[in-house]
C-alpha cells in the first residue's frame, strides 16, 4: 500500500451518472487487476474505495458512478485538481487460474475493473467473452472499449432496451467457458455463482471505512472462516464462498 498525490489530466462523463477520470501519479504499487483504491476527499473522514479501471506506468484510470455526496463531489472536480489517494489495495484476480476460455461477468460499476483483466488476458493469447450487465441502454458504458481489446462483448439489459433481456446470467446461457471472472452487487455474484458449473473467481463489493484490514468492518464469510473484503479480497474463489 502507497499513499500518494495524484493530478486529473482528464475526466470525462460516460453516461448520466458514470465518469472516467484519468489521474497521473505513481503507481508503482498497483500489482494485479481488481485491485482498488482509496481515494481521500476534501471534508470527508472516510476515504471512498473504487475499483482500478486500468492503469500504466504512470497513469490510472477509475470509472465510477455518483451514488453519494463523495462521489457527486468527485465528479465535479476538474483536470489539474489534485487527490491523495492510497494504492495497492486488495488481492486483485489470480491469472495463473488455469483455463483457456475465460467469461467475464460485470454488472453496472462491476464493470470497471474487468476492463484491465480483459487486457490481461488478451495479452496472454486468449479471447475473453465478456457479458456486462445493465439496466437499460442509456446505463451502458465501455462496451466499445472491451470490444477494442477483441473480445467478444455481449449486453444485457434489465428492461430489454439492448441486448439479451434479462440479467447477466440470462445472457450466459449457452455460452462456452471454462472459467469465470466476475464484479457486482452480491446478489449478482450469488447468481452467477449458482449457474456455473465450472469455477470462476467473484470480486466483491462492499462498503468499507479503513480499506487495509484494519476496522474488521467489511469482513464476510467463507469456509475458511471470516476474511477481510478490502484485506483478504476483493477477489475470493467460488468454491470458498458461504452465501
Amino acid at each position: 500500500m502507497k499513499q500518494s498525490i495524484f493530478e486529473i489530466i482528464r475526466h470525462e462523463r460516460l453516461t448520466e451518472t458514470v465518469f472516467r477520470m484519468v489521474l497521473k501519479g505513481d503507481t508503482s504499487d498497483i500489482t494485479a487487476t481488481g485491485q482498488f483504491v482509496n481515494v481521500q476527499l476534501s471534508g470527508k473522514f472516510l476515504r471512498r474505495p473504487i475499483s482500478v479501471c486500468d492503469w500504466d506506468q504512470d497513469t490510472l484510470t477509475l470509472v465510477y458512478k455518483v451514488v453519494g455526496s463523495g462521489t457527486e463531489q468527485m465528479s465535479r472536480m476538474q483536470a489539474g485538481e489534485k487527490l491523495d489517494i492510497l494504492t495497492g489495495l486488495g488481492n486483485g484476480y489470480n491469472l495463473e487460474a488455469g483455463f483457456e476460455k475465460p467469461l467475464l461477468i460485470g454488472g453496472g460499476v462491476g464493470v470497471p475493473p474487468l476492463y484491465a483483466l480483459c487486457k490481461a488476458l488478451v495479452k496472454k493469447g486468449l479471447t475473453p467473452v465478456a457479458v456486462l450487465g445493465f439496466n437499460k441502454k442509456e446505463e451502458i458504458f465501455l462496451k466499445e472499449d472491451f470490444e477494442k481489446l477483441g473480445a467478444e462483448v455481449i449486453v444485457a439489459t434489465a428492461d430489454g432496451s439492448y441486448g439479451v433481456k434479462g440479467f447477466v446470467t440470462d445472457a450466459m446461457k449457452g455460452l462456452e467457458y471454462d472459467y469465470f471472472f466476475t464484479c457486482g452487487p452480491e446478489p449478482m455474484l450469488k447468481a452467477v455463482s449458482a449457474a456455473s458449473e465450472c469455477s470462476g473467481q467473484l470480486s466483491f463489493e462492499e462498503r468499507m471505512a479503513c480499506g487495509f484490514g484494519a476496522c474488521m468492518g467489511c469482513s464476510c464469510k467463507t469456509k475458511y472462516g471470516n476474511k477481510r473484503i478490502c484485506k483478504d479480497g476483493p477477489v475470493l474463489v467460488k468454491e470458498e464462498v458461504v452465501w
